[in-house]
């Protein structure tokens, strides 16, 4: 097996291992998809599996600029035309549903931000006005927390409706769900704290109000670092218990900074019953190479993804890969380092 042999992720055909992983790339003022996103997206088609960008559930999701969401019928109907594009073109899309949670701020609230409890989780916010520190959140109620179950299984609902093919669910990074399980910042004493299974259970009641829409991934990163969301050994045996315990049709793992660690990767194939992605730092050698190991069944790639759009392509005759552009990631409403990248035809004529 390698990165361009078909895979079965539980019973879902891809034309092969490579993924695109989900990247925010701050494009679409308003949160409603337009053309430009669909071009995006279109360019992109060619990968075995699309993780679109991480998509507000609702308005108290937000925060980051430029953002899309899926909670209302213009957001729906932005993202069928995104939808109906991959489609035409073969390929397979899934939305990332995500909650920043206490990694807000007022300038797209309104009001203070609400977490797991009144810790401020020490990060920067990119607001329209720059960077915002976080400030210290107010605890959900109880209330409030069933009310985020219902928005991600209104959102998975909407994104049925917006034609794709399943969701992926957030809870790696800095944001709500991974909020709920670091119990640095989730204190709380209720049936949502305290012990690992607790701070586990919004994460489940959010799989399942999911599931009752279609097919549902995760994404993980047990080996974040920095401030207090790093997460040490003891909570990353809390991780074991976590994927050992999903049902979910696939697990999508964020791997170390330091790059691809095969021996980490195998940790949680050995956990978790069923497919598994993996991400971060890989390049056509190295995603080939995890599969062929048995460790992974497909790849996601961001940066290779955001400078070359027919990378599938690229793996394919052995092409190099162009370079990425950060100062082009998160870039307003322009098409600059977006979708104006040469296609690899260009470099097999030359």
């Amino acid at each position: 097996m390698s990165l361009l042999t078909p895979a079965d992720l539980d019973g879902w055909r891809l034309p092969n291992r490579v993924v695109l992983a989900p990247t925010t790339r701050a494009r679409v003022p308003g949160g409603v998809p337009g053309d430009l996103q669909a071009a995006y997206y279109a360019q992109r088609a060619g990968a075995g599996l699309i993780v679109a960008e991480g998509t507000w559930v609702s308005e108290r999701a937000v925060g980051f600029s430029n953002v899309p969401g899926v909670y209302t019928e213009a957001q729906v109907a932005g993202w069928r035309r995104v939808t109906d594009v991959v489609h035409a073109l073969g390929g397979r899309i899934v939305l990332q549903l995500w909650h920043t949670g206490a990694v807000s701020h007022p300038d797209f609230l309104g009001g203070r931000p609400a977490g797991p409890s009144a810790v401020n989780p020490g990060e920067r916010v990119h607001t329209a006005a720059g960077q915002r520190l976080t400030l210290t959140p107010r605890e959900l109620s109880v209330a409030e927390i069933r009310a985020t179950v219902e928005d991600y299984g209104t959102a998975a609902e909407n994104a049925r409706r917006a034609g794709f093919d399943g969701v992926e669910i957030a809870a790696n990074g800095v944001y709500l769900l991974a909020q709920f399980l670091h119990p640095r910042l989730n204190q709380r004493t209720d049936d949502y704290g305290g012990s690992a299974a607790n701070r586990r259970r919004l994460l489940s009641e959010v799989v399942a109000a999911a599931a009752a829409h279609g097919r549902v991934g995760v994404r993980l990163s047990p080996w974040w670092t920095g401030g207090l969301f790093t997460v040490d050994e003891p909570l990353r045996a809390e991780y074991d218990e976590l994927v050992a315990g999903l049902a979910v049709d696939y697990l999508h793992l964020r791997g170390p900074d330091a790059g691809p660690d095969f021996a980490a990767f195998a940790r949680y194939r050995r956990l978790f019953d069923g497919p598994l992605i993996v991400n971060n730092g890989f390049d056509r050698e190295t995603g080939n190479a995890v599969i062929e190991a048995g460790i992974a069944d497909a790849v996601s790639y961001a940066r290779h993804f955001v400078a070359n759009p027919d990378l599938v392509t690229r793996f394919a005759l052995g092409l190099p890969t162009a370079p990425a552009d950060p100062s082009t990631y998160y870039g307003g409403g322009g098409a600059a380092g977006y979708v104006e990248q040469a296609a690899a035809m260009a470099a097999v004529s030359q």
